[in-house]
């Protein structure tokens, strides 16, 4: 919860993926939780009634994924945060999952850890300049995937990002 704390009295939602919830996977995944996440943030925004061009979505690992996918397919957003994007499987860096970032126009932050077996800075520092929009990254010392011990580090990156791309 230390994110939410920090980014408060801003709107904040977590959002459940459907798959999750049943406890199974399907096969067109993607695909479905795209189209529910597209379908969930509109409500989001009417109930706490803010235009969904001054949104800032985000997710973590498969979120983040899910998250960008939306929004290069037409989610009306502000910026993406992206944490701990998984580029690729662990060990399968020929399976990108980059395909969509050339759609992408708004401001995003990526945070991750250097030893990420998802994505290595050289990795990215490769696919990002795809995106449209201004990129930042936030590489955290000596994490890996799961970022254990790093929830002040993050909300600190995502914060400080915030106030600089979006001034109030």
């Amino acid at each position: 919860m230390l994110l939410e704390e920090r980014l408060a009295p801003l709107p904040v939602a977590r959002y459940d993926f459907p798959y999750r919830q049943e406890g199974r996977h399907f096969p067109d995944r993607a695909a479905k939780l795209v189209a529910s996440l597209a379908r969930a943030v509109p409500a989001f925004v009417r109930r706490v009634g803010i235009d969904p061009s001054g949104l800032v979505l985000g997710g973590r690992s498969m979120g983040g994924r899910m998250c960008s996918m939306a929004v290069a397919e037409g989610l009306p957003v502000a910026g993406l945060v992206l944490i701990c994007y998984p580029l690729h499987p662990p060990g399968e860096p020929e399976k990108l999952r980059v395909d969509h970032f050339a759609a992408i126009e708004v401001p995003c932050l990526f945070v991750s850890g250097d030893r990420d077996p998802f994505g290595s800075p050289e990795e990215f520092a490769e696919h990002l300049p795809a995106i449209g929009g201004p990129v930042t990254t936030v590489w955290l010392e000596d994490k890996r995937h799961d970022l254990k011990g790093a929830d002040e580090a993050i909300a600190e990156a995502v914060v400080s990002w915030l106030s600089r791309t979006f001034p109030v």
